[in-house]
């Protein structure tokens, strides 16, 4: 058993880790601003890579915690219809909660453009909605759930349904002025291995991550997907 697993399975991790580039902010009149999340993305082909990129980055090493992530969509599919999607992730043995809304997701060349907004919520009430997700649409403070409401056209009557979702082991990582996420994920059916690296410059921090990959002899390819799509298709990139 790897150590993220090991980590995974115990559930016990320190607090939340959350890079400044996706700080949300709302402007004057209180309405959001949706930013754009810019990632590279690089998958590694095996838990051997993994580890081997763990053991070459723990100098560099911050911290490691535990996401579950768990999707919401219309009951007539409204979001996924318009290539939207609403998540709640969770951290660290429900420390903190965290409500998204992802949308216009592309990836090319390694490198994934999102638009994104995301505020925290009580870990006890994220917990009720995934039980009842119509619970969600009754969080009258939250500026991501009214965004659902407004531009969706999701309301009480229609309805959200829980999609499920899947775990994730995330370590992050300093290193050359970056921040880098090395990620286990935990599907049914299979376990999927990535580095992150969320950046204002991306081509750059791509080259790094390729140069310092290519000079340990460590395989690894562009990621094509999101994990979202990765779930929602039940199967692992081939």
């Amino acid at each position: 058993m790897s150590n993220a697993s090991r980590l995974l399975k115990n559930l016990s991790f320190p607090s939340l880790y959350r890079s400044p580039h996706s700080a949300i902010s709302t402007a004057p009149n209180n309405k959001p601003i949706t930013s754009m999340e810019v990632e590279v993305k690089l998958r590694l082909p095996n838990a051997v890579s993994h580890q081997r990129v763990s053991s070459i980055l723990s100098p560099y090493h911050l911290k490691t915690h535990a996401q579950e992530n768990i999707f919401f969509d219309g009951a007539n599919s409204e979001l996924s219809s318009k290539l939207a999607v609403l998540r709640l992730r969770f951290y660290d043995l429900d420390a903190q909660c965290i409500v998204s809304l992802k949308a216009k997701a592309v990836i090319s060349n390694g490198i994934s453009r999102i638009e994104e907004d995301e505020e925290p919520i009580d870990p006890s009430i994220g917990r009720a909605c995934v039980s009842d997700p119509w619970r969600l649409l009754l969080i009258d403070s939250s500026r991501v759930i009214q965004r659902v409401k407004d531009e969706y056209g999701i309301g009480e009557k229609q309805g959200l349904i829980c999609l499920d979702g899947f775990r994730n082991v995330r370590a992050v990582y300093e290193w050359k002025g970056l921040k880098l996420e090395l990620d286990e994920t935990h599907y049914e059916f299979g376990m999927n291995y990535e580095i992150e690296c969320e950046s204002s410059d991306p081509e750059r921090a791509k080259d790094l991550l390729e140069k310092l990959l290519k000079s340990h002899g460590i395989e690894y390819s562009y990621s094509t997907v999101s994990k979202f799509a990765i779930f929602r298709s039940g199967k692992l990139p081939q």
